[in-house]
């Protein structure tokens, strides 16, 4: 399978991208904006499969231009099979102190760059290709809110959203659309903005599941927001 894995270089992409990494048959493009934690997570793969083809592309979804990335995914991989928009950042802030460049950076973050990957690598998808958007509980209707994440929260539910109009819209090409709403897995964007918490779930075993779904979920599910916890929401 031809794998692109955005956000890659920490958390639940960093072990998704490690288990796609021990089939050698994969070849898995991992893109983030860190140079660094890239080659550290293909020493690690490396080390655990010597013989895995791991493509490291630092770049930033948000602000770096496509035209540079897109020539590299045609002639690296030529085609894609699954897309997992995993990128996206998290404020923890109460609305009161939430500001409108606040809100604009999570519609940036967890859903612009979102957009522009879909729209980017279309061309390089065929049926049978398989879209995972990862969302989040925060912005899955009816369950439990937080206070402090009313932008993150509603930046997500703006991804399912656009997930669930793209799986109709992509239906007649058989390219299959779905967004996973996560619950809490222990990363380091979790620890960074709420210290202390531990969650039940290590990013080792979102990363399993996440990877797991990707390569099968499409036969049985196309256009669902699905919720991924351990708790009631």
């Amino acid at each position: 399978m031809n794998v692109i894995i955005t956000g890659a270089s920490s958390g639940i992409g960093f072990e998704t991208a490690l288990e796609f990494t021990l089939d050698s048959k994969n070849k898995v493009v991992c893109i983030a904006r860190s140079a660094d934690k890239l080659r550290k997570l293909h020493e690690i793969a490396k080390g655990i499969n010597l013989d895995c083809t791991l493509l490291p592309v630092a770049f930033d979804l948000v602000n770096d231009d496509y035209a540079a990335l897109i020539p590299f995914i045609k002639e690296r991989l030529g085609t894609v099979d699954i897309l997992i928009n995993n990128a996206g950042s998290l404020i923890n802030k109460s609305f009161a102190e939430t500001t409108e460049a606040d809100l604009a950076e999570m519609l940036e973050h967890n859903v612009m760059s979102h957009f522009k990957m879909i729209r980017h690598t279309l061309p390089f998808m065929q049926s049978g290709s398989h879209i995972v958007n990862i969302g989040s509980m925060g912005g899955f209707q009816g369950s439990v809110k937080f206070p402090g994440l009313a932008a993150y929260s509603a930046s997500k539910a703006a991804l399912h959203a656009l997930s669930e109009c793209l799986a109709f819209e992509l239906a007649d090409q058989g390219i299959k659309v779905n967004c996973l709403a996560l619950g809490s897995a222990q990363t380091e964007m979790l620890e960074a903005a709420f210290p202390g918490y531990e969650s039940p779930v290590m990013a080792f075993e979102m990363g399993k599941y996440v990877a797991d779904f990707a390569r099968t979920g499409h036969k049985f599910f196309n256009g669902k927001v699905l919720p991924v916890a351990v708790t009631t929401p």
